[in-house]
C-alpha cells in the first residue's frame, strides 16, 4: 500500500462515512468506498499517473468515474478535497480561491461574493459562462491566468467549447421542490445536523444538511454559511444547492428570497431568473 494513495482513499472513505452518517443515497457512499479500495490497491503512486497521464490517467482506473477522479485530481493539486470539506461544514471558499495564483484575498472574497461559487468545478463552470467578467477588478489578463491555472489543475477535459453545457442542470421547478423541502424539513428539525468549523465560534452542530435524489440527480442542500450571508442576515434563507449526477459530476446553485422586481417574495434560482419567471407565470396561468 503506497502511502500517499492511501492518504486519498482515507478522504474518500471518509466522504463516504458522512454521506452514511448523512443519509444520502447508498449507491453515492459505495462508490466512493469503491474508489477508495482501488487507490489502495494500486501499485502506482497516483500523482505519478496525475503527473504523466493527466487526468485521463484517473478516468482509467477502474470503479472511479469523472467526479470522484475530479476529487482526486484536486487533492492532487491543490492538497484539499472540496468535497469532503463541504460535507464536513469546513469549506472556505476565500481561502480555496487564494490558492489559484494572482488571486489575492480581496479578489477570492469578490469572485465569491459575486458569482455565488465555492468550489473550483464551480469556479470553472462560471468561467466557461463568460461570467467573470462580471467580479469588478478582474482584468482580461488574470481573467486568462485564472482559466489557464483551472484548465492545468481541472483538466483540459473539463473544458466545454465556450458557450456549451458543462453539466446538464437540474430543472428550475426541480431545484424549488428540493429547496421547499430542505426548508421545512429543516424547520422542523427532521434533519441531521453539521458542526461548521466558519461562524461558529460555540462549535455547535445547528446546520442542517439534506441529501436527497430526484431521477438521476443527487441533491445536497445546506443553508449558506458565509461570511456575506451573516452580515446581510440571510443564512437562514440562503440555500446553497449542490447537485450531482451518477457520474458524481458536481456544481450548485443557490436559492433566495427576492426582494425586487418582478419576483419579489418568490423563491428564485440565482442566475436561471428569467427560468423562475416563466415557472411563476406557468403556475398562476394553471
Amino acid at each position: 500500500m503506497l502511502a500517499f494513495n492511501h492518504e486519498v482513499a482515507q478522504h474518500l472513505c471518509e466522504i463516504a462515512k458522512l454521506l452514511e452518517l448523512q443519509h444520502a443515497n447508498p449507491f453515492r457512499s459505495r462508490a466512493y468506498y469503491s474508489a477508495a479500495k482501488t487507490l489502495d490497491q494500486l501499485k502506482t503512486d497516483v500523482k505519478s499517473i496525475v503527473q504523466h497521464s493527466g487526468f485521463n490517467g484517473l478516468m482509467d482506473l477502474p470503479t472511479i468515474g469523472k467526479g470522484i477522479a475530479q476529487s482526486i485530481y484536486e487533492y492532487v493539486a491543490t492538497g484539499r478535497m472540496t468535497r469532503l470539506e463541504k460535507l464536513k461544514g469546513s469549506s472556505d471558499p476565500v481561502r480555496l480561491f487564494q490558492s489559484i495564483p494572482t488571486i489575492g484575498h480581496a479578489l477570492a472574497k469578490r469572485i465569491h461574493n459575486t458569482l455565488r461559487v465555492d468550489s473550483l468545478e464551480a469556479l470553472q463552470y462560471a468561467a466557461h459562462k463568460d461570467q467573470l467578467g462580471k467580479v469588478k477588478g478582474l482584468g482580461f489578463k488574470r481573467k486568462e491566468a485564472i482559466e489557464s491555472w483551472l484548465a492545468t489543475h481541472l483538466g483540459e477535459q473539463n473544458r466545454p467549447a465556450r458557450g456549451s453545457q458543462f453539466l446538464t442542470e437540474p430543472q428550475v421547478n426541480t431545484l424549488l421542490e428540493v429547496d421547499n423541502e430542505y426548508r421545512s424539513k429543516a424547520k422542523a428539525g427532521k434533519l441531521p445536523l453539521i458542526t461548521p468549523k466558519r461562524f461558529n465560534p460555540d462549535n455547535k452542530a445547528w446546520l442542517p444538511i439534506l441529501h436527497i435524489t430526484h431521477n438521476q440527480w443527487h441533491f445536497t442542500a445546506l443553508y449558506s454559511n458565509t461570511e456575506r450571508a451573516h452580515k446581510l442576515d440571510r443564512v437562514y434563507d440562503w440555500v446553497v444547492i449542490y447537485f450531482y449526477n451518477d457520474h458524481h459530476e458536481e456544481s450548485q446553485h443557490t436559492i433566495v428570497t427576492e426582494t425586487h422586481g418582478a419576483l419579489t417574495g418568490k423563491r428564485v434560482v440565482r442566475g436561471r431568473e428569467a427560468e423562475c419567471i416563466d415557472f411563476y407565470e406557468q403556475q398562476i396561468s394553471h
